[in-house]
């Protein structure tokens, strides 16, 4: 089925796609199609990612089994191009750390749709987790100095890498060549750039929000200082479009930051608190492969049901031809 919605791509850098999406009139919460690309000799599954704004772990989910440094030639790879929105506001920006996907809704002028731009990003890996919760961008820098501070100076000693205590921008600059800094007390949270961005789309940060050089270059002069951030971790998007259920799951996040295997438990729970008193006829078990498989991309799991409590659920055979 083809979504009424309008798209189009941003051309970023001489490599990148930043994608930028009108949000539908009605208020459905999902844009963008599913596309694929075949690839050429010389491709890898990470040109190929930041090609097309997605990252690391996006593009190797939905396509299992293909070696991410030598795919070959002529493969056709599967990109994750729709997404269901996150749930909160839609304003400011907003990060969701099982996605590792920032989204950016700037303020719409008078008489102009409303649009969302999102990007793939690296967040905080092992003991250097993400903070959650709301905050704002309270300063900008271009060309950014780094001053590393003694713990994380610490660790790399531990490993016979001694760093300096300030790091001048330039390509030796792990903060590339934009960072926005976070509100966020008792910690140096940022959202910037990258001299590695091979990284991009992984659990590697020391907390910070890691982006493409070239998406964050995008990114910086549209978000003035004083934009709200929200930080959330819901590994299930859910929306309603047109009568059809659409859901989207993505590995969970833990405390630390780093994924770990789904909880069908936990997900049905999940789902049942979203649905609340919404009545809806639900393939169960294709739902549950949707979760269980986590590979981030959204499907049709259900059909609104005008139906009372009373009446007798509708038989799961016709649901499944249905969808």
């Amino acid at each position: 089925m083809k979504l009424a919605i309008w798209f189009w791509a941003c051309l970023c850098g001489s490599n990148a796609v930043a994608t930028e999406f009108v949000l539908r009139t009605d208020g459905g919460g999902i844009f963008g199609e599913p596309r694929s690309v075949i690839t050429r000799y010389e491709d890898t599954l990470l040109d190929i990612a930041r090609a097309n704004s997605l990252g690391y772990e996006e593009i190797t989910r939905v396509n299992p089994g293909v070696d991410p440094w030598l795919p070959g030639a002529n493969k056709t790879i599967l990109l994750p191009s729709q997404r269901v929105l996150p749930p909160g506001p839609r304003s400011g920006i907003v990060v969701n750390l099982p996605e590792h996907r920032l989204y950016y809704f700037p303020k719409p002028k008078r008489g102009e749709p409303t649009r969302v731009l999102t990007y793939p990003v690296s967040i905080g890996k092992m003991d250097w987790h993400t903070p959650l919760g709301a905050t704002a961008i309270v300063d900008k820098r271009r060309n950014p100095v780094w001053n590393p501070p003694k713990s994380v100076r610490d660790e790399h000693a531990a490993r016979g890498d001694i760093l300096p205590a300030s790091v001048p921008a330039g390509p030796d600059n792990p903060l590339g060549a934009f960072a926005m800094r976070l509100g966020i007390p008792g910690g140096s949270y940022l959202i910037h750039g990258t001299n590695n961005p091979a990284a991009v789309g992984m659990a590697v940060t020391h907390g910070c929000i890691r982006m493409y050089p070239e998406d964050i270059e995008q990114l910086f002069p549209l978000v003035p200082v004083g934009t709200t951030v929200t930080l959330i971790n819901e590994p299930i998007k859910i929306a309603w479009v047109e009568g059809e259920l659409w859901l989207e799951v993505h590995p969970p996040v833990d405390s630390e930051g780093q994924t770990v295997e789904p909880n069908l438990d936990e997900f049905s729970r999940r789902l049942d608190l979203v649905l609340g008193r919404q009545q809806a006829a639900i393939h169960w078990d294709y739902a549950k492969t949707v979760m269980r498989e986590a590979k981030g991309m959204p499907y049709v799991v259900g059909l609104e049901a005008f139906i009372s409590v009373d009446e007798a659920p509708i038989d799961a055979l016709a649901l499944a031809e249905a969808l």
